[in-house]
Parts: structure tokens; sequence; C-alpha cells
């Protein structure tokens, strides 16, 4: 498939992460939440499409209400889309999300989107009263239901998990269809679902090499084609961090990835992480990170390899002071991205290879 460098659109996504200082030590929530706000205003200004903030409620991420934070930066920011990475749609009210969001598009003028998901973190789901067994009933029906709301036509619906609805309209008034995405983290029933909803794809790719997921990009296109739905956009979202050199961002990032990957898999039962792991998914895996240059190799690659539409970079992974993940942002709007988009036009124009180059 032929690829228009100038149609892909890049993104950064972020959970919040719970920060330390240059010294160390935590940064109280609060601050992060601003921090939030700062980084997604550099964002805008530094030329990225997309800003999207992750919902969870746990004490290592800030944001448990993503799109209070977007209405922050809807009146600080001019171009770029506000969105979510994700909000997890089983544990939440459609409507009641759709009415928030359709508020951000109006206060935005028209830069909201959402990324909806199952949740890979299930705190959510005792918090807010819903049982863990009902997992895939819940998103299944919730899906449903919000594919009915975003168009901003009067809603009839009827299923096992709420009363019935009857020509229900939501306020404020959607303007236009909200543009909605199904992240999916690598099961084929969930690509098809996407297909069924005609929402666009998003991959998250948190592990392991990128191209192991064509065979998903190729079931939600030959889904689509089958559904009548003509070719839907398909994004992939991964984690990195990008400094000077390659030593430098494997410096910065390492340590804080690393803790981050033990906590969690503490949690799920995963076996310890290390700097060979690190190393390992730095190199040949699905962690961006590196110079500039190595950075656009490697997402350029990627692009190229799925035919991607959309690429979002996860710039915070794990405690990494603010300072590091602005100049992370800064790097990644100024030169990773048009040095992508030059990549991109050389291999149409000459048919090369991307090399991931190293400098450590």
């Amino acid at each position: 498939m032929s690829i228009d460098p100038q149609s892909i659109t890049f993104g950064l996504d972020t959970f919040g992460d719970v920060t330390v200082d240059t010294q160390g030590d935590p940064v109280p929530a609060s601050q992060v939440l601003r921090d939030v706000v700062a980084q997604g205003e550099l964002a805008d200004q530094v030329g990225i499409d997309h800003f999207s903030i992750g919902e969870h409620h746990r004490p290592d991420f800030a944001v448990s209400a993503p799109d209070i934070v977007l209405a922050a930066l809807a009146s600080r920011t001019e171009r770029i889309s506000l969105g979510t990475a994700v909000i997890v749609l089983s544990s939440d009210d459609p409507l009641r999300v759709v009415e928030r969001f359709s508020t951000l598009d109006a206060l935005s003028e028209g830069r909201a989107e959402l990324t909806v998901g199952r949740g890979s973190f299930t705190e959510s789901f005792p918090l807010f009263g819903f049982a863990m067994q009902d997992y895939e009933t819940l998103f299944e029906e919730k899906l449903d239901l919000l594919a009915a709301a975003i168009t901003g036509e009067p809603i009839t619906w009827s299923g096992a998990t709420r009363p019935p609805l009857k020509e229900q309209s939501l306020y404020p008034p959607l303007e236009r269809t909200l543009p909605t995405w199904v992240a999916v983290g690598g099961s084929p029933n969930s690509v098809v679902r996407a297909a069924r909803h005609r929402m666009p794809l998003m991959l998250a790719v948190i592990g392991g090499p990128a191209q192991r997921f064509g065979p998903y990009v190729q079931l939600f296109h030959e889904a689509n084609q089958k559904l009548g739905n003509g070719r839907l956009p398909v994004g992939v979202h991964s984690p990195g961090h990008i400094a000077a050199d390659d030593a430098t961002a494997r410096e910065e990032l390492a340590p804080h990835w690393i803790r981050n990957r033990n906590e969690i898999g503490r949690e799920r039962g995963w076996g310890p992480s290390g700097i060979v792991e690190f190393d390992g998914e730095m190199q040949h895996g699905a962690l961006y990170a590196g110079s500039p240059e190595t950075v656009a190799r490697k997402i350029a690659m990627t692009i190229s390899s799925l035919g991607l539409d959309r690429f979002d970079l996860k710039y915070s992974n794990g405690p990494m002071p603010h300072g590091q993940l602005m100049e992370s942002i800064r790097l990644y709007g100024t030169e990773v991205i048009p040095r992508v988009r030059e990549l991109l036009t050389q291999q149409t124009e000459e048919g090369s290879v991307f090399d991931v180059v190293d400098e450590s």
C-alpha cells in the first residue's frame, strides 16, 4: 500500500505518571496535573497533531478525569486535537462520556476526540461497582451505545446492561460526529469489533516488534471491506523517549521504565525486568527511545511496514522528571516528525529501506 507522508498524523500520549523532581523526590499529583497541561501546551506549539490523556484510578498516575485536564488545555492551545488514551468505557456511562466530550468539542472549537478501550488496568471496576465477570459484556454493549451516541442523532437503543432508550437526545448537542478510535491490545475479536462499529483502530504496541501486528492490520482492513465500510484509519500507540543522543535517552529512561515495568509486573505476576529487557525493547522492540534520528527511523519503519495513518508516542514512562519530558516533546515535534516525513518521502521516491542507527 502506498503511503502519503503528508497525510500521516502524529500524537503524544500520557497517563499523567506521577513524576520525581531533579533530586528524585516524588512530585505531588496536583503539580503533575499542572505539568501535563504545560506538556500539552508545548505539544501544540511545536506542531504535534494529537495530545491524548489516559484514565487511571491508582497512585502512580495522576489523571482520573482526562476530560477535565483536556478542558484546561482547550483554552491554552490552538490547533492540536485533544483526546483520550484511553477512556475505560466498560466502567463509564457512554452517554455521559459523549456529553462531556461534546462540551470539550465546543470549548476547543472542534478539536475533541475519543479513544476508548476495555482497560488493561481494572481498578475502576470495583471502584464504580462493576463486576469483572461482566468485562466482555459491559464493553460490547457500551461500545454499541457509544456508537449510536457519537453521531449526534436521537438515540434508540436496548441491551442487557441498562434500561432501553427511545429517541433520547444529549446536550450540548454535537455539531459533528465525534471522532472515536477503539484501542486494541492484540485480540482478533477486538479488531473485528472495531470494524463492526465502523471505528478506526488504535493498536497498543507496548512490547516486541511492531511488525508482528501486521496480521491484525490486515484483518481490520479485510473486515471493513466485507462489512462495506471502506478503508478506516489504523494507528499505533507505543512508548518512547527522545534525547540528544541514544546514550542520553537510555540513561534518562532506563531506570524509570524498569521501575514502572516491575511495579506493574508484580501486580500481574510477571517476572522481574532489568536492563537486558530494556535494551532489547529499545533496539528491536516497541520502545522508541534514542536520538531524533534513531527514533525517526524506527517510527518510519513501523509506519511503512504496517501501512499506518497515525503514530502516537507514549512519552511518559514511569516517574521521569518534567524537564526531561518537555525536552522529549520538543524534539519529537521539531526534529522527529519532520524527519519521519522525509524518510517516508524518500522511501516512496527511491524504494529505500530504513535502518535504525545506534549512536550509543
